[in-house]
């Protein structure tokens, strides 16, 4: 959950007060390894469960701090960067045994909590990598979590981007194009993010192997394919997450810069020490923390210290694989912590990914001595980046240069690799069947939980609006969470399965049309005529070169000005433009006007037409054929619903 207890940098006193702390950490750190301070002798593993909050209406519910005052007895659940998030965290435990059933047994414990006091406010819980029906202005800072921690975060984040805006660039089988004012749109993603203990003469090793694995383990779990109703990557959550907190600006040199979300430049060689020192040299510090202890005086006094800088600085990076400190009963150990997990698609689902990660890890530790030996790094990361974008579906340079599919190397590779691995420490063997049959369905259904939100959501949309859609597939993800069934077992859903659909509680921004023809004032009329003649469409934007509107042609207009000058004039009179039929000043709504007041404007104006601007840019159109559209899907909900 990271160090609550930050602060912004108000002045560079505060900066180089903590950049010393910072650097004696560091060096404290240092003594502790050459020392062998670290327990040894036993593995531990543990998991942080990030959700999201819906409401009835299957959109995000903002009441996580409501939720939070009912539930102060329970200190594992905390809040996370948004209003509609919160984040459990589990108990750590030997990795032995039944550890992966006690996880899967205290998780379900957890959520079933959590969703009966959220049920008393009309709120359910969804574990998804990216909620589908979250929409671009949930993600304005008044959705913040109000704490110290998260403003001074967003704060500084926002202060190195030097008035720039967030800007969004996302290809999938849809696009994604958009500027965003707010950090907080990392908000989006929610993940479950595993522990392994690990000794600090084994770490480099380790560290090793899970940047290898990083890009299978993406591919079989992948579960965030959709955002603001566009099909981007399997796994969205991996570039929407670098780009919300991308502070780099372009220049005209090709110098090379990290950003703060990073997969990682190189294998680890010698010790954790080399990533801590990389990620002092190459990102400013954001926060700061009243660090209270002296790590040196600590060390003097054969006592461990917090690290409390090194761990604030640390939370400020996002690796996938992030190293971690820790003190636990007194004694020091070290911890990869797994990012790349995506929350979801259910308990058991997340308990298998998490299983597969740590039975690969031991069994590649026992198989290959030093795994950069087997693979580059640049395929390594190549890999991430071809798991990240296409699941499942992707394909892999393997070790030795192989070339497999990410199918043929789960089933014929790393799920055997991983058996071995749990099987060597000594875990159950049903959980160890339970947790790989899972694994082993997905593979041969060639089923995720991106596959199928990308399958569902394409048959959904066929039959209607894209805001219905989302909020049909939505309904069904938590149906099928609650009962608790793999998401290779899923069936796709149906248009009909779901009720509580609200259209009228709808804002213009979850309806309106985005894929919107326009012309200019210029243009001849011969063409503006054309066009709304192929589109069969009763109205026609006419924008700027910078993308304002200036006016809106009608069919009206249109047929108005052929029967004043007939049509022969028009189709061959030099003169006549766009400018002399558009309506100047066409009466417009914001994004965030709602779907009530809409139609109400349209019928005060007797218009068939809406065009919705933002700050003077055209974003979309509404017309009366979208609310003929709305009332005919509400009308057959309230027939089924007799």
């Amino acid at each position: 959950m990271g160090e609550q207890k930050v602060t912004g940098i108000a002045d560079e006193k505060q900066r180089q007060e903590f950049m010393r702390h910072l650097l004696h950490d560091v060096q404290a750190l240092e003594h502790m390894i050459e020392n062998d301070w670290f327990e040894k002798g036993i593995t531990r593993i543990g998991a942080e469960q990030e959700m999201c909050l819906v409401n009835k209406h299957w959109k995000p519910a903002s009441n996580a701090m409501e939720i939070l005052d009912k539930m102060t007895d329970y200190p594992w659940l905390e809040t996370e960067l948004a209003r509609f998030n919160l984040e459990t965290t589990l108990t750590p435990r030997e990795f032995k045994g039944t550890c992966l059933s006690d996880m899967e047994k205290e998780l379900n414990m957890e959520l079933g909590i959590i969703r009966k006091i959220a049920g008393e406010l009309d709120t359910k819980v969804l574990l998804t990598g990216i909620m589908p029906t979250l929409r671009k202005f949930d993600l304005g800072m008044h959705n913040l979590t109000p704490k110290k921690r998260y403003k001074a975060l967003m704060d500084a984040i926002n202060s190195q981007l030097n008035g720039r805006s967030h800007e969004l660039r996302l290809s999938g089988v849809d696009e994604l194009l958009v500027n965003h004012d707010s950090p907080l749109i990392e908000a989006c993603n929610t993940s479950f993010q595993v522990h392994l203990q690990v000794e600090p003469k084994d770490f480099v090793k380790m560290y090793n192997i899970a940047q290898a694995l990083a890009g299978p383990i993406i591919a079989i779990s992948a579960n965030s394919p959709l955002l603001f109703g566009r099909r981007l990557w399997h796994e969205t959550r991996i570039a929407l997450f670098q780009q919300a907190l991308d502070t780099r600006q372009m220049h005209e040199h090709l110098r090379e810069r990290s950003p703060r979300v990073t997969f990682g430049n190189s294998w680890l060689k010698k010790s954790i020490l080399e990533i801590y020192k990389e990620d002092i040299v190459r990102f400013r510090v954001l926060l700061s923390s009243d660090v209270e202890e002296d790590a040196f005086e600590r060390i003097k006094n054969n006592k461990p210290p917090s690290l409390k800088a090194l761990q604030v600085h640390n939370g400020t990076v996002y690796r996938w694989n992030r190293p971690c400190y820790g003190i636990g009963g007194g004694i020091p150990h070290l911890r990869i912590e797994n990012r790349v997990l995506p929350s979801g698609p259910t308990v058991i689902d997340e308990v298998s990914n998490a299983a597969f990660w740590l039975g690969l890890m031991e069994g590649m530790a026992d198989e290959y001595k030093d795994i950069t030996q087997f693979m580059s790094f640049d395929d390594a990361r190549d890999n991430f980046l071809k798991a990240s974008r296409t699941g499942i579906d992707s394909k892999f340079t393997w070790l030795n240069d192989k070339k497999l599919s990410v199918v043929d190397l789960v089933l014929e590779e790393l799920i055997p690799l991983a058996r071995k691995g749990l099987k060597k420490r000594k875990v159950a063997k049903a959980d160890i069947d339970r947790y790989m049959d899972v694994i082993e369905g997905r593979a041969k259904h060639h089923m995720n939980g991106a596959r199928w939100q990308i399958r569902s959501f394409t048959r959904l949309k066929e039959q209607t609006n894209r805001d219905e859609a989302l909020t049909a597939l939505t309904a069904a993800i938590i149906e099928n969470q609650e009962k608790e069934k793999p998401v290779h077992t899923w069936e796709l859903p149906q248009l009909n399965d779901f009720q509580n659909y609200a259209p009228f509680q709808l804002v213009v921004d979850e309806f309106m049309q985005t894929d919107v023809s326009t012309v200019q004032k210029d243009d001849i009329i011969e063409l503006a005529a054309d066009m709304m003649d192929w589109q069969k469409t009763r109205y026609m934007p006419v924008e700027d070169g910078e993308g304002h509107l200036v006016g809106l042609i009608t069919m009206h207009s249109l047929l108005k000005y052929v029967n004043q000058r007939g049509h022969e004039y028009l189709m061959n009179s030099p003169s006549a433009h766009v400018k002399d039929i558009m309506v100047e000043k066409p009466i417009t709504v914001d994004p965030s006007t709602t779907i009530t007041e809409a139609l109400k404007l349209m019928n005060e104006h007797q218009i068939g037409c809406l065009p919705v601007v933002k700050d003077g840019e055209l974003a979309g159109m509404i017309t009366e054929m979208d609310f003929i559209n709305i009332t005919g899907r509400l009308m057959q909900h309230l027939a089924q619903n007799k």
